[in-house]
């Protein structure tokens, strides 16, 4: 039986992520949607700006006026595998004086995967895909607060029904599909014109179950907490900086030994040191055109961090504070940053952003998002 490798190239985004004994599921809920957001490294939980404030944060929907609709579409991880790719589409609709309504939709399919028998004969072949539908409401609290909650259905089509019929040795009759739901919930304080404060909690909800046996996988429950400061604007330019953390809270404090357990501090400064760290940098001019740059780290994860070489032929990811801090840590390889840039013309504009620097293998992860208001 030759199936693709289910869920590789997602597994890749959280794999070593989730220090506990579980592992989640439908982790492409855990892909950046919009290629403004990623391409500044992800941060974007106190400025949804945008209708992609419907999957950072909640909260942003409050701030935004008039009807906003973004499209977005990635061949994801085509260095991992060419048959992959990655489509958004959100919409926001406000109510005067009442708040704004989104929604968006996210689909993720790995290609076409060719089944065959141990004896090599083709038996047919299928589509992966997993698909999540979100719908959700911001509405203003204060001026200078925003508050927003959102609900959405998961469905993950891995394998079809067909297939373990066809291959009883498998000892597997069903269980190749789940479905379940969550919640979604964030804030966004603006204290300042210069000073946003963000943060939201993502993907609360009932587990996703896959396998025959009844076994279930959490759902990648996320946190998120950022900033947004603008030390510059002027009517010409702007200039916006971004730090953000966000942990999965999956598997925290999981204990190893418990006959031996660890101290609780201990444990929480290892959650705080291997949670994702984000940084964005964006700069505009004229509201016309805007450069991003964007740093990332999922040490545990292998992903972005700073990337060094210690003389064993292994490429080695550190967070920054370790290698700042910390002596001999290896000479400095690469970067894990991400980088782009938009058009605005009147009310639409244009977004393209690269992120392949945070991966260890090549591959060129362009997106390109499309935004109108009206």
């Amino acid at each position: 039986m030759k199936l693709r490798a289910i869920g590789l190239g997602m597994l890749l985004v959280c794999s070593a992520a989730f220090s506990g004994g579980q592992n989640p599921g439908a982790v492409f809920l855990e892909i950046w949607p919009g290629a403004r957001p990623t391409s500044m490294g992800g941060a974007f939980a106190a400025t949804a700006d945008d209708a992609s404030a419907t999957y950072y944060n909640m909260g942003g929907l409050a701030f935004i006026t008039g009807n906003y609709a973004s499209l977005m579409h990635v061949n994801w991880l085509p260095g991992l595998y060419p048959g992959m790719y990655y489509e958004f589409g959100a919409y926001t609709h406000e109510f005067k004086n009442k708040g704004t309504m989104g929604l968006n939709v996210i689909y993720l399919t790995t290609g076409t995967t060719e089944v065959t028998d141990e004896n090599g004969n083709n038996l047919g072949s299928y589509t992966t895909f997993d698909i999540a539908s979100t719908v959700g409401y911001g509405f203003p609290v204060t001026s200078k607060l925003g508050a927003g909650i959102g609900v959405k259905f998961i469905y993950s089509f891995l394998v079809p029904e067909w297939v373990w019929k066809l291959l009883p040795g498998l000892g597997i009759t069903s269980g190749g599909t789940g479905t379940t739901w969550a919640a979604d919930a964030g804030i966004l304080y603006k204290p300042w014109n210069s000073l946003w404060l963000g943060a939201s909690l993502a993907n609360f909800g009932p587990n996703i179950a896959y396998t025959s046996s009844g076994e279930s996988d959490p759902l990648p429950r996320t946190l998120r907490l950022g900033a947004r400061y603008s030390p510059v604007q002027t009517k010409l330019f702007r200039l916006s900086l971004t730090p953000e953390i966000s942990k999965i809270l999956v598997g925290m404090f999981y204990e190893q030994n418990p006959n031996n357990p660890t101290p609780f501090a201990t444990k929480l400064w290892y959650e705080l040191w291997e949670a994702w760290k984000h940084f964005g940098i964006e700069a505009s001019y004229a509201e016309f055109v805007t450069a991003r740059v964007g740093y990332f780290e999922d040490v545990t994860g292998a992903r972005g961090g700073i990337i060094v070489d210690r003389g064993d032929q292994n490429t080695i990811h550190i967070s920054l504070a370790d290698y700042l801090f910390k002596k001999n840590q290896g000479k400095l390889k690469s970067l894990g940053l991400t980088y782009g840039g938009g058009l605005a013309f009147k009310r639409f504009a244009f977004d393209v952003s690269f992120d392949g620097m945070i991966y260890d293998f090549p591959t060129n992860n362009m997106k390109f998002s499309f935004s109108y208001q009206f």
